[in-house]
C-alpha cells in the first residue's frame, strides 16, 4: 500500500504524520521501525498517527510511536505538530481542539503568530504514579547513576521523567548517564532524562535523552516536566523560557491542581508517500 505521509518537526524533535482517518491502514512495529529508518526508510524521532477518537466530545486520537516501535503515552512537540497538521489538512476548521492521547485528554490551540498553544494538563508528582519508587512525595530525591548520586527531580507529564541538575548543559554526560538513568530499576516503566541547567528564575537550559530514542534536539514535555519540578524546588518562577538544542518553548505552571501550558513552533518539512 502507498501510505501517505507529512514530515514535521518542533524545534529539531522530528516527526513523520500519518492520517489514519481517510486512509484505513492499521500501523504494527514492524512498519513504525521502517518508516522511522533515516537510512532505509523516511527517518524520524516517532511516528505520529491521526485517529477517530474513541471518546465522546474529543475530535482527534493522537497516538505516539518510538522509532523502534513502542508505543508512547504522551509527546509534546509531536503535539504542536499533530494540531497544525489537523488545521493544514483541513480536517477540522476548529482554533482549540480536544485530542485523546494514552495520557488522557489535551487540548490545543493554534496561536495568531501560528505557533500552538497546548495544554498539557496537571503534572504527576505522586510517585507512585509517575511510576518512580519512593517512600514519599519529595521536591527531589537521591538517585545513584553510574556510581554518582544525584539529586533529581521526577514528574510525569503523562509519561515519566527524571530531572538531573547540571552546572552546564553543553558539558554535560547526557551520552554516558543518560542510556543508564532510563532504564533505572527504580523507575519501571523507563524514564525520560532531563539535564537542566538553570540560568535564572526566568530560564532554563535543557537536554533530554528521550526514553526508546536517545538524545533529541528538544522534548516537549522534557521541557514541562522539567519547569514543573525546578517550581516545586523553588527555583522557578511560574512562566519560563526554556532553551533546547533545538530552539526555545515557553512553560507556564500556576502550581498544584494546575495544567501546564506549553507554547512554541511546529514546522512541516515536506510530504509524500511510501510503499509499505
Amino acid at each position: 500500500m502507498q501510505l501517505r505521509f507529512t514530515k514535521m518537526h518542533g524545534l529539531g524533535n522530528d516527526f513523520v504524520v500519518i492520517d489514519l482517518i481517510t486512509q484505513r491502514f492499521k500501523l504494527k512495529p514492524h512498519h513504525i521501525r521502517k518508516i522511522a529508518d533515516r537510512h532505509f526508510g523516511i527517518g524520524c524521532d516517532q511516528v505520529l498517527a491521526v485517529e477517530i477518537p474513541t471518546q465522546p466530545d474529543v475530535d482527534f486520537r493522537y497516538r505516539i510511536y518510538n522509532a523502534e516501535g513502542s508505543e508512547v503515552e504522551q509527546c509534546g512537540n509531536g503535539a504542536r505538530c499533530f494540531a497544525r497538521y489537523i488545521r493544514d489538512k483541513r480536517l477540522t476548521g476548529k482554533e482549540r481542539i480536544k485530542v485523546e492521547t494514552l495520557a488522557g485528554i489535551i487540548e490545543l490551540e493554534i496561536t495568531e503568530n501560528r505557533h500552538v498553544r497546548v495544554d498539557m494538563g496537571a503534572p504527576v508528582l505522586d510517585p507512585k504514579r509517575i511510576p518512580f519508587t519512593a517512600e514519599n512525595q519529595a521536591a527531589d530525591y537521591p538517585l545513584a547513576v553510574n556510581g554518582v548520586e544525584w539529586r533529581v527531580g521526577a514528574v510525569s507529564m503523562g509519561n515519566p521523567h527524571v530531572i538531573l541538575p547540571v552546572a552546564d548543559v553543553d558539558t554535560a554526560p547526557v551520552a554516558e548517564v543518560g542510556p543508564i538513568a532510563e532504564q533505572h530499576s527504580r523507575f519501571p516503566q523507563r524514564v525520560n532524562v532531563g539535564f537542566m541547567q538553570v540560568v535564572d528564575r526566568d530560564t532554563i537550559k535543557l537536554r533530554v535523552f528521550e526514553r526508546g530514542v536517545g538524545e533529541t534536539l528538544a522534548c516537549g514535555t522534557g521541557a514541562c516536566a522539567a519547569v514543573v519540578s525546578g517550581i516545586v524546588q523553588g527555583k522557578l518562577n511560574p512562566e519560563v523560557t526554556v532553551h533546547l538544542p533545538g530552539g526555545s518553548l515557553s512553560i507556564e505552571w500556576q502550581g498544584a491542581g494546575q495544567p501546564v501550558i506549553m507554547t512554541g513552533p511546529a514546522t512541516t518539512v515536506f510530504e509524500g508517500q511510501i510503499q509499505i
